[in-house]
């Protein structure tokens, strides 16, 4: 194929991204239903430190979902803040590897480095018809 763009039906690495995606928007979800266990069963509470927390858990795995799901969908605007997401995911892992637990932050920055790697290889960005 000289000159043209191979045609590329599901690049495992935007697959892998997008099952990656969904297993944070999982972790998120999981989040969430903690900080509403510990919201309600809280002895002494800030209220609203208490339900800001819990609700923009719950927003960030709203929008890691639909993330997921528009890079499933090959929508090439989700590309950017995928990466953006994984910026934090990376950011949240670097802040638990200095303060605790060690085991959470490493898992949180290999994540968001291989997901973040994985949606701007270039068989995921000729899918995604970025390049």
């Amino acid at each position: 194929m000289t000159g043209e763009k191979a045609v590329v039906d599901n690049p495992q690495s935007l697959v892998l991204a997008v099952w990656l995606l969904y297993l944070e928007c999982v972790g998120l979800a999981a989040v969430t239903a903690y900080l509403i266990y510990r919201d309600l069963t809280a002895d002494s509470l800030a209220v609203g430190v208490a339900i800001s927390l819990t609700v923009m858990a719950a927003l960030a795995a709203v929008v890691v979902f639909f993330l997921a799901r528009s890079l499933g969908r090959r929508q090439k605007g989700a590309r950017g803040p995928a990466i953006v997401v994984q910026l934090f995911v990376i950011a949240s892992g670097g802040f638990q590897v200095q303060v605790g637990p060690l085991w959470l932050g490493l898992i949180l920055l290999v994540t968001g480095a291989v997901t973040g790697v994985l949606i701007v290889v270039p068989p995921s960005t000729r899918a995604l018809g970025v390049d």
